[in-house]
């Protein structure tokens, strides 16, 4: 699996869980939903994710995730 496919698997689970944390369990689990929606804007702005770098010292390959 590709650095940039594991990146969208990530976001995914961390989106859903906080949801079903939020439904089941208390509202202040949409805080979560909203760092995550945060980090994305910040990282396509600035280009830097700290789970990237986390991923590639992992030696995870890197190819587009699309096509």
């Amino acid at each position: 699996m590709t650095i940039e496919r594991m990146i969208l698997l990530v976001v995914g689970v961390v989106f859903l869980a906080s949801v079903l944390l939020a439904v089941y369990q208390s509202p202040t689990w949409l805080w979560l939903t909203g760092l995550m929606g945060a980090h994305l804007i910040q990282a396509s702005f600035t280009g830097m994710c700290p789970v990237v770098i986390a991923m590639k010292r992992m030696g995870l390959p890197s190819r587009p995730a699309f096509g």
